[in-house]
């Protein structure tokens, strides 16, 4: 009796486990993410970069940075440091609309980290000597839509 109780609960389990799996991410976003993760690992080694600008209305940090060939989920959101050289959108007079750009940066991490109080929060500064666009619309590094909706007072990290 038992058995054939359990029995008859197998197709009910596997139907349900086929649908706790399954995500909104649509095929091309997963076939954008695949060539990303591809183009990371073939990018060549050096003395720059890779940068994600992460603009939100409330927040004063730039965005997200991580070296050559490290995945977006080793990337730190940082503090930028415009002595030397302005931000891309600050030197345009526009500043966020280059929220979501790819960015190739020259500079360094001065070791130091700054306060930044609307989100009660001490980020890693990047001293800026020269950014160089990679792309306007790069591959999506967030699981949210919200990630980049500068009105949203959320920080997500990449994945």
């Amino acid at each position: 009796m038992h058995r054939r109780r359990f029995l008859s609960l197998i197709p009910l389990l596997i139907s349900t486990s086929l649908f706790t799996g399954c995500e909104t991410v649509n095929s091309a976003d997963k076939v954008a993410r695949a060539a990303m993760i591809a183009a990371i690992a073939q990018e060549p080694e050096g003395d720059y970069f890779i940068a994600r600008r992460y603009y939100k209305l409330d927040y004063k940090f730039w965005g997200w940075v991580r070296k050559p060939r490290q995945q977006w989920t080793m990337a730190k959101l940082v503090m930028m440091n415009e002595h030397a050289k302005l931000a891309p959108d600050r030197a345009g007079g526009k500043l966020g609309t280059d929220n979501g750009f790819e960015y190739k940066l020259l500079g360094s991490f001065s070791g130091e980290t700054v306060y930044e109080p609307a989100s009660n929060g001490f980020y890693p500064e990047f001293l800026l000597k020269d950014s160089q666009i990679i792309s306007e619309k790069p591959a999506n590094v967030f699981k949210s839509p919200q990630a980049l909706d500068a009105t949203k007072r959320v920080i997500l990290q990449p994945y």
